[in-house]
């Protein structure tokens, strides 16, 4: 099953809603980011879900103890590297290290643990950057690695991308926004309705 990855939860509103539409995977920004919010208000998040799913923190050149001491107390499953972390990065969780993805392709992920993700690169943004990229130059890497795709996705065109590539997972912040900051619970069950139909019909 491809897995589905809301990030940028702000509010235990998207939150739940979130779950209720069957995100597999949330994230919480621990960042510089619109959508970055403190240890403890993910942790308030956290302790009120009745269901939860794979919880995944942010960070984007952090220390390997600041990050440690954020998963242990957010109590995070993942930990998803967003910088210039080098590999053999010790957070003490599994590691998801995202790879940007250029005009002169996609950095080598030899070095990281499974999962991969890979997202358009930006000059001017860090973390993710809400734009789309060739996919189809992620077609090797899937074929050998779990790869989550990430970068501009949205109901209308994780569709396309699922039947096309299978990747392992699929990841998405500001496509199911109302605004940034807050999620639209309709966006969010589109989103992953597109993602099971075209898993289905694959």
């Amino acid at each position: 099953m491809i897995r589905v990855k809301i990030c940028g939860i702000c509010d235990l509103e998207a939150a739940k809603s979130a779950v209720d539409a069957g995100a597999d995977l949330i994230g919480f920004h621990f960042c510089d980011s619109e959508r970055r919010v403190s240890p403890e208000e993910a942790k308030a998040i956290v302790d009120e879900l009745f269901v939860r799913p794979k919880i995944v923190g942010v960070f984007i050149d952090e220390s390997p103890e600041e990050v440690r001491r954020i998963a242990e107390y957010v109590d995070l499953d993942l930990v998803q590297l967003h910088g210039s972390e080098q590999p053999g990065f010790d957070a003490a969780r599994p590691v998801i290290k995202v790879l940007k993805v250029t005009e002169a392709g996609i950095p080598s992920a030899n070095d990281w643990p499974d999962p991969i993700m890979l997202d358009s690169w930006s000059a001017d943004q860090r973390g993710g950057t809400g734009r789309t990229w060739d996919w189809d130059l992620a077609r090797a890497l899937i074929a050998d690695r779990q790869v989550f795709i990430a970068g501009g996705l949205q109901p209308g065109n994780v569709g396309k991308v699922v039947s096309e590539l299978k990747p392992y997972g699929v990841d998405v912040s500001s496509g199911v926004e109302a605004r940034v900051r807050v999620k639209d619970p309709d966006k969010m069950r589109a989103f992953v309705r597109a993602v099971r139909l075209a898993e289905a019909l694959a």
